[in-house]
């Protein structure tokens, strides 16, 4: 699946992952392949993203996700990587 994590200066990350795990409103959740279409609100905290062979974590600011056809975009206002 492709990923973006977006802020208004830059793109923090893009590519293919195998998943995303983040910090919702109610809880962190994940989203792996096929998963249905959503759009959520993000909390600030750990932006987890599992790759083929390794893990990129991010903290982000608080953000809005969404996921549709196997896309996964974060828009947050700010990201730092950790």
């Amino acid at each position: 699946m492709y990923f973006e994590l977006i802020t208004p200066d830059k793109k923090a990350f893009e590519g293919e992952v195998v998943g995303v795990k983040m910090p919702g409103v109610k809880g962190s959740f994940e989203v792996l392949n096929n998963h249905a279409p959503i759009i959520s609100n993000l909390e600030k905290g750990d932006l987890r993203v599992a790759l083929e062979k390794d893990e990129k974590h991010f903290k982000i600011e608080g953000g809005i996700v969404e996921v549709l056809n196997n896309k996964v975009v974060v828009l947050t206002e700010s990201v730092e990587s950790v």
